[in-house]
């Protein structure tokens, strides 16, 4: 599978109350997040963001609060990918566990400005700036994982599984 987007860069120490606000707790729909997401970093975001496109980050991206709100704004906005220098641990099970793909890639995330076009591979992890023509690589995800991911997340995973109706 390969998802392609306009890319949406931002720096180190992008936590979970700048992805989404702690004020926005009580929500938890993805569709009602999305008008929130990045607001108090880059209010322009939610308006400006188009299906697909793609969010890339410097170091300890998501930390702070292990609150899954943050994945599911992003994916509320239909954020396709996620590439980063290095995340907090628990955004990057929260983020799978929705079925958002997020990937480590100094390199691509170094190579990479606003505004781009990136090509990403899930299944192998290969990485393509489409405007400078460079190529980078990253971890694939695991069978078990990029499992989860293409079913939209592990309960859509579970319920497949189980033999239930979405």
């Amino acid at each position: 599978m390969k998802l392609t987007g306009k890319v949406w860069k931002y720096g180190d120490n992008v936590d979970t109350d700048a992805i989404i606000s702690a004020r926005y707790l009580n929500i938890s729909a993805p569709e009602k997040l999305a008008p929130h997401c990045m607001e108090d970093v880059d209010p322009a975001f939610a308006g400006k963001v188009q299906p697909g496109d793609i969010v890339v980050a410097g170091a300890n991206f998501g930390c702070g609060s292990s609150r899954e709100h943050a994945p599911l704004a992003l994916k509320g906005v239909s954020i396709s990918c996620v590439v980063v220098k290095s995340f907090a641990r628990i955004f990057f099970r929260n983020a799978v566990n929705i079925g958002l793909p997020i990937f480590t890639c100094p390199q691509a995330v170094a190579g990479t400005e606003t505004g781009q076009r990136l090509e990403v591979e899930l299944e192998t992890g290969i990485i393509h700036n489409l405007d400078t023509g460079e190529t980078f690589r990253a971890e694939p995800y695991p069978p078990f994982m990029m499992e989860i991911i293409e079913a939209g997340g592990l309960v859509e995973q579970t319920r497949r599984r189980l033999g239930l109706a979405s």
